[in-house]
């Protein structure tokens, strides 16, 4: 019975590697063990993710759009943190792991000032159901904040001593001035000019906070 499981998850990633749009694989009531194997033999495919959580594997194979999104949103918080001064360094899809219990790669993560366990913020364009769920495992990291992007609009949250809250702007030192609307807009600009969403989030978000 564990063979034809094996064999099954196996022939299933098999098939995620085959397709170039955005592709998730979930695999239920798996333990840890089991997922630093499946974890292990992904090592070396580019532009897989890998997360687990309360038993619960799921492997991302992100598509064309999926990484567009997640490029122009790093992109201009960097622009951001960098006109504004603000030291920072990224993580990008970094492993974040608490052995035995929650392992994530986001698409995005910061450090803002100095490098500490876990990033400050962690970024996630999602494509298919399941932020909430997804917030779990972030807050087993002990990650302070998370982003969200879906249908065109950012849902942030901050952790407080037990959970996650929706916020409407970032508590990070450094992205509390950062206009999450216009943020959400110039990311929609991108997919007609890319120069323009550029041009009116620095305008706008930069250069108005600067006269």
């Amino acid at each position: 019975m564990k063979q034809c499981r094996k064999y099954g998850a196996l022939s299933a990633m098999a098939q995620l590697l085959n397709h170039t749009t955005d592709r998730r694989l979930v695999l239920h009531e798996r333990t840890w063990e089991q997922f630093k194997l499946i974890q292990k033999g992904f090592e070396g495919s580019s532009g897989v993710r890998i997360f687990y959580y309360n038993g619960t594997i799921e492997i991302l194979m992100p598509g064309e759009d999926h990484e567009f999104f997640k490029t122009i949103i790093g992109f201009l918080i960097e622009l951001f943190l960098v006109e504004k001064g603000i030291e920072f360094i990224p993580a990008g899809s970094m492993t974040q792991e608490r052995q035995g219990t929650a392992s994530a790669q986001a698409d995005e993560s910061y450090w803002l000032g100095s490098k500490r366990l876990v990033p400050d913020l962690s970024i996630e364009v999602v494509f298919t159901s399941g932020s909430a769920n997804k917030l779990e495992r972030y807050k087993a990291l002990g990650v302070p904040e998370v982003w969200f992007w879906e249908d065109g609009l950012f849902a942030l949250y901050h952790l407080r001593e037990q959970s996650y809250e929706r916020i409407y702007r970032s508590e990070l030192p450094g992205l509390t001035d950062l206009d999450i609307e216009l943020l959400s807009k110039c990311v929609l600009i991108a997919q007609t000019s890319r120069v323009e969403a550029v041009r009116e989030f620095r305008q706008t978000a930069i250069g108005r906070e600067s006269n």
